[in-house]
């Protein structure tokens, strides 16, 4: 019989202590210990049972055929993409996003798809009645779809429904933080019942073939609340991006197993549902205005997808003492990086000047190819130059000046000639297998973009 003692476990991090503190020592969160019990089972060598004898498993090479395996396609075309082409039967899914962003809505589509294909899809809610999942379908058009709907939050008796019968192909749980296990004396949405709700239901996708997806809430910082060891047990974690006044919605893959990260899907709100934007370049490349100082097309990379996104900046004189920098959809640092080589290597002073710079369409940029775009619209915006709209730039910018080469630039020249873009800026040095755009210019360090842009009609 194990030792029950009492600990207390952060519900930001997992981390246990053995005494209550105001504050996690781990993570640092104020007044995030809570209260459990445990069980303590004793280890060989330690007064009373000893560890059980265990058996041999069979090792096996790298060698042989492992077959590929099938996907359940939801019909949603940007959610398949994230997913890898589909879920994989016997996987767990982790989903987050903020309140309202609209992930009830998206999986309600992606399994009444599903159920209209002939498989069985079943919809658990621990946070809302039947009758509110069922008016949420009616109003998308969906109230006929036969997908199997339950109000449950207890983790055994769901197990118990989805075992009758013949195996779901699809569960969706909405939400993880919503479930609590009679075996563990903890309230819903501590770190042992989101670790033993999470394992149970995970196992059993295993075990029947089922893709299980796991709704979860989100933090205040957008990471997804409870430890990090549910988004280290599931196979893929998505997070559903985007502000909830901007009727654009991005899904993004940040872990996959069965399909490439960092891969991101497109949608559109509207009264009928999430809707697909098959071309989300034209999306983020603005709305067609007319041409302004501050503003370039950059080129990048989300996974596998080119995309084109308009970035915008405006550089003003400053009546503060300490002049402004204001950043949305980039890193902050980064653009003091970009600033400081400007002022040293480019010869343009913004000391003296309030910066504000954005992604244009709600989306954040993470790799550094947008150092070109970023420093093209600050010296625009400074200079009153005017970048054609037909110009795309991407490029890595070093402390010294010189300007870096970037990965996959045949994807991102094809994606910028199939927009119409007739001109590509990138560093020099760069190898393209294919000349994908018809004007493809070519500079080595910020002095010589600095200098062309200078060059550009005033607008």
């Amino acid at each position: 019989m194990g030792k029950i003692t009492l600990r207390f476990v952060c519900q930001g991090c997992g981390a246990a202590y053995s005494k209550w503190a105001g504050r996690c020592e781990n993570c640092g969160d104020w007044n995030s210990l809570a209260e459990e019990t445990s069980t303590q089972v004793p280890v060989s060598g330690a007064k009373g049972a000893a560890m059980p004898k265990g058996r041999a498993t069979r090792l096996v090479g790298l060698e042989g055929e492992t077959p590929m395996p099938e996907r359940i396609m939801t019909g949603i075309a940007e959610l398949d993409r994230v997913a890898g082409g589909g879920f994989v039967p016997g996987s767990g899914i982790l989903i987050g996003g903020d309140p309202g962003i609209g992930k009830s809505t998206l999986l309600t589509q992606a399994l009444a798809t599903v159920a209209n294909a002939g498989h069985k899809a079943v919809y658990i809610s621990g946070e809302e009645a039947i009758d509110q999942v069922r008016l949420r379908a009616r109003r998308l058009g969906l109230g006929k779809s036969p997908v199997l709907l339950a109000a449950e939050t207890n983790v055994s008796d769901i197990l118990a429904t989805l075992s009758e019968g013949e195996p779901p192909a699809v569960v969706v749980i909405d939400s993880i933080q919503t479930l609590w296990s009679p075996v563990i004396e903890s309230a819903p949405g501590t770190v042992s019942q989101l670790r033993a709700g999470a394992e149970a239901l995970i196992r059993f996708a295993k075990q029947k073939g089922a893709a299980v997806l796991l709704v979860g809430h989100v933090t205040k910082d957008g990471q997804i609340a409870g430890p990090k060891v549910v988004e280290h047990m599931v196979d893929t974690v998505l997070y559903f991006e985007g502000d909830r006044g901007h009727q654009f919605r991005i899904l993004r893959a940040v872990k996959n197993r069965f399909g490439p990260t960092d891969e991101i899907g497109v949608f559109e709100m509207s009264d009928a549902g999430l809707l697909e934007v098959d071309n989300p370049s034209r999306l983020f490349m603005g709305s067609g205005e007319t041409p302004t100082p501050g503003s370039a097309i950059f080129a990048g990379m989300e996974g596998t997808r080119p995309l084109l996104m308009e970035v915008q900046a405006l550089v003003s004189p400053s009546a503060l003492g300490t002049p402004r920098r204001a950043v949305v959809g980039w890193d902050q640092n980064r653009l003091a990086m970009v600033l400081a080589v400007l002022e040293a290597h480019g010869g343009v002073n913004v000391g003296q000047q309030d910066v504000y710079l954005n992604v244009a369409g709600g989306i954040r940029v993470k790799e550094p190819a947008a150092d070109m775009a970023v420093a093209a619209a600050l010296v625009s915006s400074l200079t009153g130059a005017v970048i054609p709209p037909s110009c795309a730039l991407f490029g890595e910018i070093a402390l010294s000046g010189a300007l870096r080469p970037v990965g996959q630039s045949d994807q991102r020249a094809r994606e910028a000639a199939k927009l119409g873009l007739e001109t590509a800026i990138v560093a020099h040095g760069g190898e393209m297998k294919q000349r994908t755009a018809p004007d493809l210019r070519q500079m080595a360090s910020v002095a010589d973009l600095v200098a062309y842009i200078a060059g550009l009609p005033k607008g």
